[in-house]
């Protein structure tokens, strides 16, 4: 008995320290493993068999073909297609299980001149990790008997050719045994992927995109204007980077004889790719609520222009002005490959489907935020291009609104508030440069913007919010800025949940929120009377009642009127990474919980009544929602902690 005894309290304590490390695990930025980053490609090797094969077709990707001419129109008419399908064949004779496919891009991935940032690599390198991967046999489950096997993968254009390697050994000691001809874009280039973002003012819309052309090469610009009018042209600002511009973190690797220090974040190593250059244009003086069309150009020296395709958008409504409104907020999406590819462990599942419920409701959307870990890249450059082109037909038509997140910025010793590489070796130098935001310094992602009767209160959760800091100023001051007459609905929104969550590491913790987190922030969330405290970071659905210091001060559930007590609190993390797990205790002040994929939709109809919803991803449908109803004298009333002050004097 006493055998069984003692067998029975091991598997009790083992159960108990697998669940503590779930736990840890679900707030660990390691739990969810970039794909790319299990490709052990330090240690790929060239063992190439002339009876093994790889072939794609077509060789030309994105051409201007007219069916009607039956020709190719002109560069100076429109651009082609920036994305498209290459059919790949493979044949290998000695066929293996984990076989793979690795699409590179430059097509020439194989030199003697690597960058020596990894001192683990020995010639012949493999300088960069491929854009994505897909596992041989997952078209043709007899692969392994035929040794044949077809595939479709799409491709973007990404500034430079591709090709494709046949991989034996799997991930952990690839061997290329097959590599495939090139295929390109018919002009990589070209201008892609525009992002719509709100200028310093309410009457200017900024435009980002990427292309490949510096400006010694082609001046950029927009062209643009009212639809159905004449169009102007407004020139546009170019950034870019290099490998050095990255967080390198060192890593000692101990051998028999030595010690070696190497750069352990892949933006400077396999992970680095040339992003292109980035431009954006200012389009100003814009009149409210009106339809624009704009299309991106880059003038040649010799005068002809390369041009985007034709996309248009509408203006922002002047702030206070009293009409329809909608707003769109989510955390954490990601991306995701609409070939099947880079499907390991189920990284990112859900972001395809928030991408296209989105677009499916695009005439019903006024502006989007995307409150942090955009898509995940972790250091693998490339996958900021296949995150621009799968948010496009979004980003192209209304602002796409960003907030910093851990995988954005987070690298030791870079000034994150955070010690931790999440961001891979990014730094915050990838979401500032591909995306536009209004912030005085980008470097420092808060900002404010006004749209209509909202007026939003960005933060930046990744460097320092508590009281005294820069930050902080910041905050008061965007709060206490709120006309709340003309702007009734007051948002709040940062990345790390610096207020209420009910997620399972933050259970463990016993704070139930980000260490550190409300502490300085509620007084100023009660004092200015903010509505909705939205946040990411955990990947759940969960909203609280209106809440001040840990005490529900409102018992409605579904309705909300009268005077402004309290704040309400929403994770709203679940746009398409891994689910995170909820704690098991119970907490009082959380009213619904889903562990699901989703976003939130606002829509406020006038200055006294506002709709929230929270949809799921998988059908769109509407699984919590409530409503506020009220008067400008319900926000002015007072309430404890939340008083202006008065004197007795006559």
């Amino acid at each position: 008995m006493d055998i069984f005894r003692s067998l029975k309290l091991f598997l009790i304590l083992l159960l108990l320290n697998y669940v503590k490390f779930d736990l840890v695990a679900a707030h660990d930025s390691s739990s969810g493993v970039q794909p790319l980053s299990k490709i052990a490609i330090h240690k790929a090797v060239f063992v190439l068999n002339d009876s093994a094969s790889i072939k794609a077709s077509p060789l030309l990707l994105g051409t201007n073909w007219n069916v009607q001419l039956g020709a190719y129109e002109p560069n100076d008419v429109m651009q082609g297609k920036d994305s498209e399908w290459v059919d790949v064949e493979i044949e290998q004779p000695k066929p293996l299980e984990d076989d793979w496919i690795g699409i590179f891009s430059p097509a020439n991935f194989n030199s003697s001149t690597c960058p020596q940032e990894d001192q683990r690599q020995q010639p012949p390198f493999i300088c960069s990790a491929p854009i994505k991967y897909k596992f041989a046999n997952d078209s043709n489950s007899n692969y392994t008997k035929t040794g044949k096997a077809y595939h479709k993968l799409r491709l973007i254009n990404q500034r430079a050719d591709f090709s494709f390697a046949l991989f034996s050994g799997g991930l952990s000691n690839p061997q290329v045994v097959a590599v495939s001809n090139a295929v390109r874009f018919e002009n990589p280039k070209a201008p892609v992927y525009p992002r719509l973002s709100q200028g310093k003012s309410w009457n200017e819309m900024t435009v980002t995109w990427t292309s490949g052309y510096n400006i010694d090469e082609a001046y950029p610009f927009v062209e643009w204007g009212l639809k159905g009018s004449p169009q102007t042209r407004s020139p546009a600002g170019t950034l870019t980077f290099d490998r050095k511009s990255m967080c390198a973190v060192k890593v000692e690797t101990r051998h028999t004889n030595f010690v070696s220090q190497s750069a352990g974040a892949p933006a400077r190593t396999v992970g680095w790719r040339d992003p292109g250059f980035i431009h954006t244009a200012f389009l100003k003086d814009l009149w409210p609520n009106l339809m624009y069309t704009y299309k991106l150009g880059h003038m040649l020296s010799n005068g002809s222009c390369i041009w985007s395709k034709n996309y248009s958008f509408k203006a922002s409504p002047y702030p206070g002005q009293d009409s329809l409104q909608s707003v769109v907020i989510f955390g954490d999406m990601g991306k995701a490959e609409r070939d099947g590819s880079n499907g390991y462990n189920n990284y990112q599942p859900g972001s395809l489907n928030t991408t296209d419920q989105l677009i499916k409701d695009m005439d019903n959307i006024d502006i989007v935020f995307h409150i942090g870990d955009i898509c995940y890249a972790n250091g693998y450059i490339s996958q900021w291009d296949q995150f621009t082109s799968q948010i496009e037909p979004i980003a192209s038509t209304v602002p796409y609104m960003l907030a910093s997140g851990n995988h954005e910025r987070d690298v030791p010793g870079t000034g994150s508030f955070y010690d931790t590489n999440d961001s891979g070796g990014e730094c915050g130098v990838l979401a500032q440069t591909m995306f536009y935001v209004p912030a005085d310094n980008r470097a420092k992602y808060w900002y404010s913007t006004d749209y209509g009767m909202f007026h939003f209160c960005i933060v930046d959760s990744e460097h320092d919010w508590r009281e005294g800091s820069e930050q902080y100023k910041f905050i008061e001051q965007c709060l206490a800025s709120a006309d709340r007459q003309k702007q009734p609905w007051l948002i709040f929104a940062a990345h790390r949940v610096l207020g209420y969550s009910s997620g399972a590491w933050y259970g463990q913790q016993g704070t139930f929120e980000e260490p550190m987190g409300r502490e300085s922030l509620q007084k100023l969330w009660q004092k200015y009377k903010v509505d909705i405290a939205f946040f990411g970071h955990v990947h759940n659905y969960e909203r609280t009642c209106p809440i001040y210091q840990n005490q529900c001060v409102n018992d409605e559930t579904l309705h909300y009127s009268g005077t402004v007590n309290g704040t309400i609190h929403v994770v709203v993390g679940g746009g398409g990474r891994s689910l995170s797990y909820f704690a098991r205790e119970d907490t009082l002040w959380s009213l619904k919980k889903d562990f699901d994929y989703g976003f939130v939709k606002l829509t406020a109809f006038n200055h006294s009544s506002l709709l929230f919803e929270y949809k799921r991803s998988s059908d769109g449908n509407v699984y919590d929602s409530f409503t506020i109803s009220r008067d400008y004298r319900d926000v002015l009333a007072c309430v404890h902690d939340g008083c202006e002050p008065t004197t007795s004097a006559i």
